[in-house]
């Protein structure tokens, strides 16, 4: 009986049958060569040194038995062994592939990259020595040098031209700025010169050209080529007229230096890969982390890298934001000055923008500004990318997320992942019970190390306060959803300074809920909550606290969280006369915050035990402004049975309302639950009992260094002392 084979077995026989059959090739231009090198030997004089090299007898007998050594091979079916014609012979294996639904990974990489057939043919020169050694020997015979045993740039130059003038332009082909080696096919040794530059096959290349698997695309590129690949269209938010203007004068030539400014990251990438598809022009990534510390080797490199932009046709794309701070002036002066020097042409993209003197002087320059989508904008994105989902729910979605497109794409892609391939029963679910899971997964892409990221958990249910409180509460998530409408749909954005989010101050002593109310809104609202942690936040050093603030409005803009500061008092405290060097500071600090909190369009939220420490130029930007107060005897006795919850082996003899008629906040009554739990365990208790929750409340008053009197526990007051 036959044996079966598997799919990828045959496409594994087709690829190697045709490697082998490509390699059938090369030895007509390696005959021409050998024998080319064999006249030119007749010429010379020297004394034979066959024995320590190959003679001319030698190197054709190599080439007779390595063209026999690709026969032995049996190359595929007796129709290729009878097939003489190499394009017949090829025909008919593409003819048998097709047949078996495979592709040659030969071919497919010719393709993918564009190969010419002089680079195909030179990508065979350097396969040809992993097939079989003997091509080392004729190698190193065509190099006069047999530790020369692979192709380098002569060598190919000698097989495919003849003629050593024209073997010149190959030095740019298989250089390093050439399509093999710029996208991972090919790599070179270091050499004396470029001539004698060995070229050797990239880690993977021989193992999809023997097996197919992969997409060569994917496998083998240019990780520093940009290719627009959206439709070019001005992003939402932006002027479309002014990004035209742009593009044409750009690739014009008559505007060299284009600055693309966005409040959020994605949105300027976005506007500045739109400049790049409008003006015809390919990108060139110049990455500015990992250069040399020294200004001689990082000058050396910048200058290499436009250079190499300059050979390939393209822009340098620079993304601005680790030269635009002030402790990196020195990495700034050299980029500017390799600009002005070079004449490069450059895209410079980031949130804020970077302005050198000499480039503005010395280059022609323009700027565009990428503002993030308004929600009439958001509405249609949400509905151009899933018109699948109803019109609420895009207005939803569209007022909670700022997305740029290209978000909001990778949005659409995650939900529908879900909604195919991993929902239950083996049935498509409807995309609009994965949305909110896709939105998080965009939005927390990172942990900022200056805040904590929560997942929201508990509900409103779990917020326990005075019903008016609890409304007002609700109202700040319905706020923040209506925002969008109110500014952009009926015009009142225009009349608030900034960035127009909601800011929000809560105020009460500690435990009365404040930061639980932080937690239920962004639950609500169905985003994560940034909680800012202010022991990694302040710092001693001049500027470096305002510095991590940024980062942690960054963060909860560009995640679209609810960021929330517990103890703002701290940081937004009020600013006093100048006495001494480190109150100027401080009142910068604080200075810094209040344009950092009227700039940003998230909902931030503060909350502090001392209302009357907030500086007074805070609390006029606050939209709501809560108390809380602490909890009367209704409310504490509902947060004694959230506390002790049904799941819990309570038992029926906990006296809710003596519990209830304690003064203590609801962080006093969670932590004194948590611990009668904790002692009702160790005690192998099967219940957790009055006795229990009596010494809880116990432990709990002396943390807070309160008295707890007998006449508050009433008949349970024996119930604190210690266990026996």
């Amino acid at each position: 009986m036959e044996a079966q084979t598997t799919p990828e077995l045959r496409a594994s026989t087709l690829a190697v049958e045709h490697l082998l059959l490509s390699l059938r090739t090369l030895h007509p231009l390696l005959r021409r060569t050998v024998d080319r090198q064999r006249a030119e030997n007749s010429l010379s004089s020297a004394a034979n040194l066959s024995v320590l090299g190959v003679s001319d007898e030698e190197a054709v007998e190599l080439l007779v038995r390595a063209e026999q050594g690709l026969v032995e091979r049996r190359l595929g079916s007796s129709e290729l062994s009878r097939s003489s014609a190499y394009g017949q012979a090829e025909a008919l294996l593409v003819e048998r592939a097709a047949r078996a639904g495979a592709t040659l990974p030969l071919q497919s990489l010719a393709d993918s990259l564009g190969l010419t057939a002089i680079e195909k043919t030179a990508l065979l020169l350097c396969c040809a020595p992993e097939v079989d050694r003997i091509y080392e020997r004729i190698y190193g015979y065509l190099h006069d040098d047999l530790n020369r045993r692979l192709a380098s740039v002569e060598l190919i130059g000698r097989v495919l031209r003849p003629v050593s003038q024209s073997r010149l332009g190959l030095r740019r082909t298989f250089g390093p700025m050439g399509t093999l080696r710029r996208c991972g096919v090919l790599f070179g040794y270091d050499a004396a010169t470029e001539l004698r530059q060995d070229l050797r096959l990239c880690a993977g290349v021989m193992d999809y050209l023997l097996s197919g698997c992969g997409d060569p695309a994917r496998l083998f590129f240019d990780p520093r080529e940009i290719i627009p690949t959206d439709d070019g269209r001005s992003p939402a938010g932006m002027d479309g007229e002014r990004l035209m203007k742009v593009a044409l004068a750009l690739a014009e030539g008559s505007v060299e230096v284009v600055g693309v400014w966005g409040r959020r990251t994605n949105d300027s990438r976005e506007a500045a890969m739109a400049l790049l598809k409008q003006s015809g022009r390919r990108g060139r990534r110049l990455r500015l982390t990992g250069l040399p510390p020294t200004t001689r080797e990082r000058t050396a490199e910048l200058r290499a890298a436009a250079v190499e932009a300059a050979a390939l046709g393209s822009v340098l794309w620079i993304e601005t934001e680790c030269i635009s701070g002030p402790d990196a002036e020195a990495l700034a002066a050299d980029v500017a000055e390799m600009l002005v020097v070079s004449g490069a042409a450059a895209i410079l993209v980031g949130r804020d923008p970077w302005r050198p003197i000499a480039i503005l002087a010395d280059r022609s320059y323009a700027e565009l500004e990428a503002e993030p989508p308004c929600f009439v904008d958001r509405k249609t994105m949400w509905s151009d990318t899933l018109a699948e989902i109803s019109d609420g729910r895009r207005h939803e979605m569209a007022a909670k997320f700022r997305f740029s497109e290209r978000e909001l794409q990778a949005v659409a892609r995650v939900a529908r992942t879900h909604a195919s391939y991993l929902s239950g029963n083996g049935r498509p679910a409807p995309i609009e019970q994965h949305l909110d899971h896709a939105c998080a997964t965009v939005t927390q892409q990172r942990s900022h190390k200056f805040a904590s990221i929560v997942v929201p958990r508990r509900g409103p249910a779990d917020l326990v306060l005075p019903n008016d409180l609890h409304s007002q509460v609700m109202e700040i998530a319905q706020f923040h959803r209506s925002w969008p409408r109110v500014s952009d749909e009926w015009g009142l954005g225009r009349l608030v300074t900034g960035g127009g989010g909601i800011k929000v101050l809560f105020s009460g002593d500690s435990g009365t809920g404040k930061t639980l109310a932080a937690e239920v809104i962004a639950h609500d609202l169905g985003v994560p909550l940034i909680r800012v942690d202010l022991a990694r936040v302040v710092s001693k050093w001049v500027g470096e606290t305002e510095k991590n603030l940024s980062a942690a409005f960054e963060e909860a803009e560009e995640s679209h969280a609810v960021l929330f500061f517990d103890e703002a008092d701290a940081l937004f405290g009020k600013r006093g006369e100048v006495q001494h060097g480190t109150d100027r500071y401080a009142n910068l600090e604080v200075s810094y915050l209040l344009q950092r909190l009227e700039d940003s369009p998230a909902l931030v939220i503060l909350a502090s035990n001392l209302k009357d420490n907030i500086d007074a130029a805070f609390t006029r930007r606050f939209q709501v402004t809560l108390h809380f107060p602490r909890p009367g005897e209704g409310e504490r006795k509902r947060i004694w049975r959230i506390a002790l919850p049904s799941t819990a082996p309570v038992s029926s003899g906990v006296d809710y309302e003596a519990l209830s008629r304690l003064d203590m906040t609801g962080g006093s009554i969670v932590n004194s639950a948590r611990t009668a739990a904790l002692l009702a365990a160790s005690q192998s208790g099967s219940e957790i009992d009055m006795v229990h929750v009596v010494r809880g409340v116990s432990r709990q008053y002396q943390r807070e260094a309160r008295l707890l009197q007998p006449a508050e526990l009433g008949r349970y007051a024996g119930c604190v002392g210690d266990p026996s």
